[in-house]
């Protein structure tokens, strides 16, 4: 009984933290494509559009460029569209108190739609801190297949939006 008790005060301890400001940024290549990587800490085949968080006063696009570059070394992008709604997502438990230090429920998020001028030799994610293992270019229509379950929903929101966007 007491141990039922402990997990209930450690979920009201988790349930009452602040959502982690975050931006996303969905990277469109000259096909439409979309921008995927799979992240170093999760490496079980799920993949991930580039997203962090915003740092202290700066705004999100300032962020969403910064963190794009900081995780693929892309710089060479025209911004296509500011998403206009912002999505959240809680962390599952076994995540809860173990990332972001232990800060943050959740994320909150702003998206932005940028296309890459450039080429995929411009794109390194070995970065001076890694995130990403792995990236590749694939179709709208799969972005709700690969994604990690807690971020299904907001992937399904952005999907719905850029269907009207890019199609």
């Amino acid at each position: 009984m007491q141990s039922n008790y402990l997990m209930v005060k450690i979920q009201d301890k988790y349930r009452n933290l602040p959502y982690r400001v975050g931006v996303g940024i969905i990277v469109l290549n000259k096909e439409n494509k979309i921008f995927v990587a799979k992240r170093i800490d999760n490496p079980k085949g799920f993949w991930q559009m580039p997203q962090g968080g915003v740092d202290e006063g700066e705004d999100f696009l300032s962020a969403a460029y910064r963190e794009l570059e900081e995780e693929t070394s892309i710089k060479n992008v025209e911004l296509i569209t500011e998403i206009d709604e912002i999505t959240t997502y809680e962390l599952p438990k076994h995540l809860l108190g173990k990332i972001w230090k232990g800060k943050f429920r959740g994320q909150k998020q702003k998206w932005f739609l940028m296309r890459h001028l450039g080429s995929d030799n411009e794109i390194d994610i070995n970065t001076s801190k890694p995130e990403f293992f792995e990236w590749k270019w694939i179709e709208l229509n799969s972005i709700t297949e690969i994604v990690v379950s807690f971020k299904l929903n907001v992937y399904k929101i952005l999907q719905k939006k850029l269907e009207k966007i890019i199609n």
